[in-house]
């Protein structure tokens, strides 16, 4: 499938890397592999984020070589012949006439001649800008072509002389996301938050994880993106103090609430929601105390993504919110400023406010510059994910808090006057959850209910164990 971005901005991104390249110098790029599952079925396969961001070709096993001032053209790509054969078990290929056609190539090779080819194009750059580290194997093979060149010296060759670290200067063109890019995003994150309004409309008591699961996987495949971008996390009551929660399996109990942190991927593009909600549809006193707070926190957070404040400023005004609101509420005891010099919060908040988002959910992007904290500017996408965790175990506080898991995260793009929401569309404070949850609740098909009274049965079980 190719991608919903227009060939252009392949072509754009390409000439931006290479007028960061030093002249006479060389770019190597590879694919990502298929990933044996078990015996000869394969994980579904995922297009290595830098070579898609260049290319646009999904499709394992592909070498991308920029070349700048090349007399033939800056863009070659080594990548599957055709094989008609193959392509009856395993799907269209591009094969090398693809490449230039539909991807842009300026010339175009079997990968199976790499080995042939690759050496020549290498000889006589003197820098090669490349990944070095992160496929074990192609370091192999790079290395094997350089010194075939330095095995020739005597006649002449002349080997690459240095080697650049291709991800310092990839990842910073990816930090920044196009107007193209942004709509793509903002596509994924309506998605996202329509299946997050799915769930919080059919849970009930009862339920079970996975079946919330399954009503994100359905809503994001029906519209288009088949993939979450990570695994999903649907956590009910102690299961939602449990950060990396995936296993999903356990009952939904009435009183208590879940933590849903999922998002689609969208033609490699990743948004990221978590949304916490009552299963019965009404948050108690407690619950509904801390659900605030993190929100005030959240939404505190949010007001200074704007070009020109630092990316840590986020989190100093989370952990301010934060640990204010657990003196108040009396889960923390003491002077503010010394319980956050000392990070007491962190009994409670272990985690930082968010993280760089785009092809990847925890994207590239360095976050300090200079030993300085990066400041904001425009195109630059990040989470913003506030969370409150009361261990079940935790003694120091009154057992009417304990067990209660509450995170709220949204996905923001850096605009030139502020900043925007692209998940804005899945409910998030008290009102708006309660009301529609009040309002939805679609009849449950018949299989599905007989499960629900089930997982009821058990729930009733596990309450009293």
């Amino acid at each position: 499938m190719k991608s919903l971005l227009p060939r252009k901005e392949f072509a754009a991104r390409r000439s931006r890397l290479m007028e960061m390249m030093e002249p006479n110098s060389i770019a190597i790029i590879p694919s990502a592999h298929e990933i044996i599952r078990n015996n000869d079925t394969h994980f579904p396969f995922r297009q290595d984020s830098d070579f898609y961001y260049l290319t646009g070709l999904n499709e394992p096993d592909a070498v991308a070589v920029l070349i700048p001032g090349r007399e033939h053209g800056a863009f070659v790509m080594f990548c599957r012949d055709r094989d008609p054969e193959r392509e009856l078990w395993d799907g269209y290929r591009a094969g090398p006439e693809g490449a230039c056609k539909d991807y842009g190539a300026d010339d175009a090779f079997p990968v199976d001649d790499l080995d042939e080819i690759l050496p020549g194009l290498l000889e006589g750059r003197e820098r090669v800008y490349y990944a070095m580290g992160r496929d074990s194997e192609f370091d192999r093979h790079v290395m094997e072509w350089v010194n075939t060149i330095r095995n020739k010296v005597r006649s002449g060759a002349i080997p690459p002389g240095e080697f650049l670290d291709l991800n310092h200067f990839l990842h910073e063109l990816r930090l920044f996301k196009s107007a193209q890019e942004i709509q793509l995003m903002q596509r994924a994150g309506e998605i996202s938050a329509k299946a997050h309004r799915r769930t919080m409309a059919i849970c009930k008591p009862g339920m079970m994880e996975y079946q919330l699961e399954a009503e994100l996987l359905h809503a994001f495949a029906r519209n288009g993106a088949r993939f979450p971008a990570y695994p999903s996390i649907v956590g009910g009551g102690d299961n939602g103090c449990i950060l990396h929660y995936v296993e999903n399996r356990d009952v939904l109990c009435d009183g208590d609430l879940v933590l849903i942190d999922a998002g689609c991927e969208l033609d490699h593009y990743a948004s990221d929601i978590t949304r916490t909600f009552p299963v019965n549809g009404k948050f108690s006193r407690e619950q509904k105390a801390l659900y605030e707070l993190v929100l005030k926190a959240q939404l505190a957070a949010i007001n200074v993504i704007k070009p020109g404040n630092h990316w840590n400023e986020p989190h100093d005004i989370t952990v301010q919110v934060i640990t204010e609101g657990l003196v108040q509420l009396g889960l923390l005891k003491g002077k503010v400023s010394a319980l956050i010099k000392k990070g007491a919060y962190r009994d409670f908040y272990m985690h930082r406010a968010g993280h760089w988002l785009g092809m990847d959910v925890h994207d590239v992007g360095d976050y300090k510059c200079g030993g300085e904290w990066r400041l904001f500017e425009p195109g630059m996408v990040l989470t913003v994910e506030p969370g409150i965790y009361v261990s079940p175990h935790n003694k120091k506080v009154d057992k009417k808090w304990r067990g209660i898991g509450i995170r709220i995260e949204d996905d923001v793009v850096v605009t030139r006057d502020g900043n925007q929401v692209l998940t804005a569309l899945a409910p998030k404070t008290v009102e708006e959850i309660e009301s529609w949850m009040a309002l939805q609740h679609p009849h449950l098909p018949a299989e599905m209910e007989a499960a629900r009274k089930k997982g009821k049965e058990k729930a009733g079980h596990k309450k009293k164990a």
